[in-house]
């Protein structure tokens, strides 16, 4: 069998890969049921969509000719170390600097990440993902995160 796209067959085996492993690994906690789920239902359903939607670009890399095959290019350090960085440090500062801080440092040093960077543009996603994700997970879900920076609660 000849890979027809070199790009969507390591894209689609890197998703296959990553869903079985979230899935699989998802098995080792409580899976609890649709109206109850525990801590594995979550990552379990979405490493298996992962998969399947793995399987059907690999599908298509195996079936559908494409012009030049599509070949790799030459991986992007430079956003895929700003990436990962601004993920570290969000990990690090969300204890201590809270949502609120956290969250805009986190959309903007990613934003810088890409080839055209617009402080409007960066400092709009950082206020409609910051009220977006305070909505969803501290008044929705009501999960323990810190809103607010650590010196500003301690004597609250």
């Amino acid at each position: 069998m000849k890979i027809k796209s070199q790009r969507d067959f390591f894209s689609g085996l890197m998703f296959v890969l990553i869903g079985v492993a979230f899935a699989w690994a998802s098995t080792s906690y409580s899976f609890g049921s649709s109206a109850r789920p525990g801590a594995a239902y979550f990552p379990f359903w979405l490493g298996v969509l992962l998969a399947i939607l793995g399987s059907m670009v690999l599908f298509k890399a195996l079936t559908i000719e494409s012009e030049g095959g599509d070949p790799i290019g030459k991986i992007a350090w430079r956003p895929l170390l700003i990436i990962i960085g601004a993920i570290v440090m969000f990990g690090l500062a969300l204890p201590r600097l809270g949502m609120v801080i956290t969250l805009p440092l986190l959309i903007t040093v990613s934003s810088l990440a890409g080839d055209e960077f617009h402080w409007k543009d960066a400092l709009l996603n950082s206020v409609i993902l910051t009220v977006g994700s305070w909505f969803i997970f501290i008044w929705g879900l009501n999960l323990i995160i810190p809103l607010w920076p650590a010196f500003i609660t301690a004597g609250a």
